[in-house]
């Protein structure tokens, strides 16, 4: 974006992807006008949070066969947390309709971090909390930042100490369902780097994929993976994104049940153990992240997490109000 100022923090805004709503919402800055694809907002992290208050229904969804730029002007947004890229790439604009809602309506702040996959990003990345770090200058919190730091590093602190040694994490493999008939996946690495897959990172999960040439999905290679590549794979965690607000009955009749009625599915050491989990959202700011993190620590170290709280809702709650 190059350098960006503001006279004080913003009082109107927008994100188009989770991460940077769900940023600006722990910083106290109230929530997004408007986002991209509702049924990807985790907003069941923000409602499970005691005393703060959270209408999804009060969100504009941004997308509908494109993106409106008149939608823009309804917001009337003092900032825009969106990669201007994503705009250009992913839905009809050009850089004269990027220069227009940043001149008659407020600047571009923001960087698609989701993944480190794509051809075209060539400029710096950031990690979740350096992210989050710049949110906070914006936002003039640097204190309610420094307090989910501590939350960030006690969650760490906790996982460690109750990770089983290295040789006995499973093998996992992150998948999207690819449109169409059959089983065919989008596949995700772990090592990517990316903000969407921080919780399997820090999970200490080896990637199944990692002794393979498998690529990650991106702008450029939306390459599926098949049954049969599953099988030879064979992870002994399968993970399954895009059924994240799902309820376990929804996700257990359309995904586990049929993977384990197809043919051959049973030669997958994930499927014969029941090894099959709802891999939740895309994106992730910091309370997204604490959520998931401790549903997938549940998920696949039952034992060893069910009593464990990761995370502190209630002091969530207060960092959010402001209460340092």
């Amino acid at each position: 974006m190059g350098a960006v100022e503001f006279d004080g923090p913003p009082e109107r805004w927008t994100a188009l992807l989770p991460t940077f709503a769900d940023m600006a919402f722990a910083l106290g800055g109230g929530q997004t006008l408007g986002i991209q694809n509702h049924d990807r907002f985790a907003n069941e992290a923000f409602e499970g949070l005691p005393g703060v208050e959270f209408d999804a229904d009060e969100i504009i969804e941004l997308v509908d066969d494109g993106v409106n730029k008149e939608l823009f002007y309804k917001m009337d947004a003092d900032v825009h947390f969106i990669d201007p890229h994503l705009l250009r790439l992913w839905y009809d604009w050009d850089q004269g309709d990027v220069d227009e809602v940043k001149q008659n309506l407020g600047p571009f702040f923001g960087n698609f971090i989701r993944r480190h996959s794509d051809d075209w990003h060539d400029y710096r990345y950031y990690t979740l909390y350096e992210a989050f770090e710049l949110m906070a200058e914006v936002f003039q919190a640097q204190d309610r930042y420094q307090a989910f730091v501590e939350l960030h590093e006690r969650m760490l602190d906790s996982i460690e100490e109750h990770l089983p040694p290295a040789e006995q994490r499973p093998t996992a493999l992150l998948v999207f369902p690819a449109d169409g008939s059959g089983f065919q996946f989008y596949t995700f690495r772990f090592d990517d780097g990316g903000v969407s897959t921080k919780q399997w990172r820090d999970l200490g999960l080896t990637d199944a994929l990692a002794a393979t040439d498998v690529g990650h999905y991106s702008f450029s290679d939306r390459g599926t993976l098949d049954l049969e590549a599953l099988i030879e794979i064979d992870p002994e965690v399968l993970l399954v994104r895009n059924y994240g607000g799902a309820s376990e009955s929804a996700f257990q009749e359309e995904v586990v049940e049929p993977l384990r009625e197809e043919d051959g599915s049973n030669g997958v050491q994930a499927v014969q153990d029941g090894a099959v989990y709802s891999a939740g959202y895309l994106d992730q700011g910091p309370i997204i992240n604490f959520y998931h993190t401790e549903r997938a620590a549940k998920d696949i170290y039952s034992d060893l997490f069910e009593d464990v709280t990761l995370f502190d809702r209630e002091r969530v709650a207060e960092i959010v109000a402001g209460n340092i």
